[in-house]
């Protein structure tokens, strides 16, 4: 499925744009913003097409809105785990869940 592979590349890109600086916090402000708009750019070159590939190809906004959202937690659970040295506990486990629950009411129904 090229709009979830899509996603997932977007998503890597992002989750470094946007929490990669907090490895390097003797890293100037400025550095830091110019560094994360550049990421940011290569984010929207998977982020655009996997959107309009999924949406003409029968997945509605919110739909792809919330299929974003939970590869977003994954994605970020694995930065924060491997990265940022954090542990996954109970808490990132029930989000998931809530964003899981969300899921399944936007693709209820679909055909």
């Amino acid at each position: 499925m090229p709009t979830l592979a899509l996603l997932i590349c977007s998503n890597l890109f992002m989750t470094i744009a946007w929490y990669g600086h907090l490895r390097f916090p003797d890293a100037r402000l400025w550095v830091v913003i110019l560094a994360s708009w550049g990421i940011a750019l290569v984010e929207y070159c998977f982020a655009v097409p996997a959107n309009r590939i999924g949406y003409y190809h029968g997945f509605s906004g919110g739909q792809l809105k919330i299929m974003q959202e939970c590869v977003t937690l994954c994605v970020f659970a694995l930065f924060a785990t491997f990265i940022l040295k954090e542990p996954i506990t109970w808490r990132y486990l029930g989000a998931g869940l809530c964003v899981a629950g969300a899921a399944a009411f936007m693709f209820v129904g679909r055909s």
